[in-house]
């Protein structure tokens, strides 16, 4: 078998053994977290929405909801700032609200490490350089979210996730990982500035950024 192959394989089997261990072992708290959830902002508990997988193909990511849904007297939808609630800056700032990503993990959907998948309305926006953080599966974590996660422009978001494609082992994914339970555990980067989040990414040339 090639090397490449030998790698895909060794990927995989990272990514089911941690996320299989990571459900069992998060049982517990995603069990609160959900009660917690139905309990401030009601059900659904969970947070489902379409995201491009490898190849830029659809797939249902889920996660735990972190904002109401709250809209203004037209019946139109708040910000984010405005709909997010305490317990939701929690669960972000923890990153306990990526952990039914484990799941799409164990389904094949996602890896454990890869570039994060954005919104389906992003594709038309990449140039031909930053599509190619679609040659891999999308991540829980990633190159980009260890070098400075939100904090980042989107240009420099997607040269990260292009590095990535062309570097990654089953090696770096371990280092990746490891160096996010450090980050993680710092609360770093979250947010851009002046946002809960990211701002919309409109296109490489403007200011603008988006949800992670």
């Amino acid at each position: 078998m090639e090397q490449r192959g030998i790698k895909l394989l060794a990927k995989r089997a990272l990514d089911v053994g941690v996320a299989a261990a990571g459900l069992a072992l998060t049982a517990p708290i995603m069990a609160v977290t959900a009660a917690v959830v139905r309990a401030t902002m009601g059900a659904p508990v969970l947070f489902r929405q379409q995201r491009p997988g490898r190849g830029g193909n659809p797939f249902e990511v889920v996660k735990f909801r972190t904002m109401r849904d709250a809209t203004d007297s037209s019946g139109r939808t708040l910000p984010d700032a405005e709909r997010l609630t305490a317990v939701g800056r929690f669960l972000r700032a923890s990153s306990v609200d990526e952990l039914p990503q484990l799941w799409n993990v164990v389904r094949g959907d996602m890896s454990l490490v890869g570039p994060r998948p954005l919104l389906m309305e992003y594709l038309p926006r990449y140039n031909a350089r930053q599509s190619r953080r679609h040659e891999v599966l999308p991540g829980i974590t990633g190159w980009a979210q260890i070098n400075g996660r939100n904090a980042l422009t989107w240009e420099e978001k997607f040269d990260l996730d292009v590095w990535y494609v062309d570097n990654w082992s089953p090696t770096l994914d371990l280092v990746i990982l490891w160096r996010t339970l450090r980050q993680v555990l710092s609360g770093r980067g979250v947010a851009a500035e002046g946002h809960v989040s990211m701002p919309n990414f409109q296109g490489t040339g403007r200011d603008d950024r988006s949800t992670d």
